[in-house]
């Protein structure tokens, strides 16, 4: 590609405003318009934005200036507005997950690769210094062959923050679909394609109440387990165990940590872009730990960096953020609901390669700093 992209944004809920943020600083993207169910979400999202018009959908997908959508809708949605996207011969790049199943994800890519054109999927927390200096410390051996991980996330519930948390609390919702991409996608990166999962689940709410905004008060069901835990097997052999949780209260865990032969590493949440990078050598006799400057990844980050990566891509190439990684993490995540729900291991059918690592640098000004 390597051109700007011309962007329009469907769906102008919570998400929208950390990505507004983010595109206007990003010379390889273009917003040209938003878009949304609600107008009045649509008019507020454009305001303030210089140049960008606020649409109907049907508007947007007609608008020929467009060539890539920005697909902010609910997971539910995901699948239907991006083959509605394509069809109108754009590219996608939308938040996660990819799409509600794989089954819907698969008529995505495979509609994609059909018309020649791009699916990218966040989460591109992983683009940034945080997970980017921690793969490149990986991939030079720091910590030798790397052995185990682990990935905690527990809160009692984004019920406590959201206004409108209910697709929270319906299938392609849970803490393993909304929180967990974050940590597939960074175990993905760092230790390489899962082969296999076993795991287990639960819930112990059916309600969740409402705890802010105008329907505070108001109870929501829930229809999925809300605590799930499970064990990857990478194909480079190592064992990643993973615990997503909207029931626990809080953790002192680290939300990341890999093991290997040699050094110990605590990894920063995979939930932003950036954050200390520590190792604990095994010849440190008095077990102490050392920060790793930042030494890969684009400083600064934020959301949107991984469809302004996808514009910068050439033809010929693949993206980071792309489709394929994204269909195989829904397939893990996937894999290890079926595992939890059968009590048997399940081989995970999908892979993908590691994306490309991220030298250290600035989108903003495309240029790469010396580390």
């Amino acid at each position: 590609m390597g051109e700007p992209l011309n962007v329009g944004i469907i769906g102008c809920g919570a998400i929208a405003a950390q990505y507004l943020a983010t595109l206007p600083t990003l010379p390889s993207v273009n917003l040209v318009a938003v878009a949304d169910l609600d107008p009045d979400r649509a008019d507020a999202a454009a305001k303030g934005q210089e140049g960008v018009r606020a649409l109907t959908v049907e508007e947007l997908l007609a608008d020929p200036e467009i060539d890539t959508v920005l697909n902010l809708t609910i997971p539910a949605a995901h699948a239907e507005v991006s083959l509605r996207a394509l069809n109108a011969g754009k590219n996608v790049y939308g938040e996660k997950p990819l799409a509600a199943s794989t089954e819907e994800a698969r008529k995505v890519l495979e509609l994609a690769s059909a018309a020649g054109l791009r699916v990218g999927c966040a989460p591109d927390t992983v683009l940034g210094t945080g997970i980017q200096t921690a793969r490149r410390a990986i991939d030079s051996g720091l910590i030798g062959c790397p052995i185990a991980a682990t990935a905690t996330m527990v809160t009692p519930g984004h019920e406590r923050w959201h206004p409108n948390p209910d697709f929270y609390y319906v299938p392609g919702g849970g803490p393993l679909l909304d929180m967990g991409p974050y940590y597939v996608t960074a175990l993905v990166t760092l230790l390489g394609p899962v082969t296999s999962v076993v795991g287990a689940a639960s819930h112990t709410r059916s309600v969740r109440t409402i705890g802010s905004g105008p329907r505070a008060g108001e109870a929501v069901p829930v229809t999925i387990d809300t605590h799930v835990t499970g064990v990857l097997v990478h194909d480079s052999g190592a064992l990643s165990t993973l615990v997503m949780s909207f029931d626990a209260v809080q953790t002192r865990s680290s939300s990341i940590e890999i093991h290997g032969e040699r050094a110990s590493m605590v990894v920063p949440d995979p939930n932003y872009f950036d954050g200390d990078v520590s190792i604990c050598r095994l010849e440190n006799r008095d077990g102490g730990w050392e920060t790793l400057p930042s030494s890969a990844g684009y400083i600064g980050a934020g959301r949107g960096y991984g469809l302004a990566d996808m514009a910068l891509a050439p033809a010929d190439g693949l993206h980071r953020a792309n489709g394929d990684l994204a269909y195989h993490v829904l397939d893990v995540m996937e894999s290890l609901l079926e595992a939890a729900g059968s009590g048997a291991a399940v081989r995970v059918q999908s892979t993908a390669a590691r994306p490309e690592g991220v030298p250290l640098m600035s989108l903003t000004s495309s240029e790469e700093v010396t580390a």
